[in-house]
């Protein structure tokens, strides 16, 4: 009797086990084996990307879409793959560990490459470059970036800005994004704010009031702007910088450019 219930229990685990390597051979693919990153995202038919969307001209909202730079660039990498663009937004601090955890496809979101965050992602090659940039008030007095030291500086958490703004002595007030840190420094409640030059600029004149701020000083530093993506999305990573060298030689990344800059040709180093 004991030997027909271990007999029994045999088959049960045999039948268990088929069961569970037949269930892994749907849809034509074979036991462990898996999709690339790059047919991923063919065959969802669709490119997720992600940004802060409160950073013009690059991303941000007109109504209920998001426009810029960013947005216009990942549209013509989703055309280029066949696929549609979904553009997403998120909190700045949040996107790397949201890329990580498998939210999104990548970050297009003006996103500078530096060694500490690619310990933990990927970067393309650049698509466009810029630099840290001091903005202050026109009747602060203040014309040159060695006057902050002891001074209040906003900057949107987590960026690279505040490493800028400790540099120059300044105490760092932190904000969600540069919508926020450009009407405190209107209302004087900070001296100061390091953002991108361009996204200054740009702030600058489509905010109320921001005929009363200026730029002060050269260029902090300069940046390489990147699309981050996954560790593990070698295929994905591949493709992507071979559409975006296209788009550099073929003069697409530059017309984009010049369609929200005014003219000016971000994309050249």
């Amino acid at each position: 009797m004991k030997n027909k219930k271990k007999v029994s229990l045999f088959l049960v685990v045999v039948f268990s086990l088929s069961l569970g390597i037949f269930a892994g051979c749907g849809n034509g693919d074979q036991p462990g084996e898996e999709r690339n990153s790059l047919e991923r995202v063919l065959d969802a038919g669709e490119l997720t990307v992600v940004g802060s969307g409160g950073y013009p001209p690059f991303n941000f909202y007109e109504g209920d879409d998001v426009v810029g730079f960013d947005v216009d660039t990942g549209a013509a990498i989703a055309e280029r793959l066949g696929v549609e663009l979904n553009y997403v937004t998120s909190d700045w601090d949040g996107l790397i560990e949201g890329l990580r955890a498998g939210r999104y496809d990548g970050i297009l979101g003006s996103m500078a490459i530096t060694p500490d965050r690619q310990e933990v992602v990927n970067f393309t090659v650049p698509y466009y470059f810029s630099g840290a940039q001091l903005v202050v008030r026109e009747d602060s007095g203040i014309t040159d970036t060695d006057q902050m030291d002891g001074l209040l500086i906003g900057v949107a958490t987590g960026t690279t800005f505040a490493d800028d703004a400790e540099e120059l002595g300044a105490e760092v007030r932190y904000y969600q994004d540069d919508n926020q840190t450009l009407m405190e420094l209107l209302n004087g409640r900070i001296d100061g704010v390091i953002t991108d030059r361009l996204v200054a600029i740009g702030g600058m004149g489509q905010i109320a009031g921001g005929d009363e701020l200026m730029l002060a000083g050269d260029l902090l530093r300069t940046e390489e702007m990147g699309i981050a993506v996954n560790k593990d999305d070698v295929e994905l990573l591949e493709e992507l910088n071979r559409i975006l060298d296209e788009l550099h030689a073929d003069g697409t990344l530059t017309s984009i450019s010049e369609r929200w800059h005014d003219g000016e040709d971000i994309t050249a180093e």
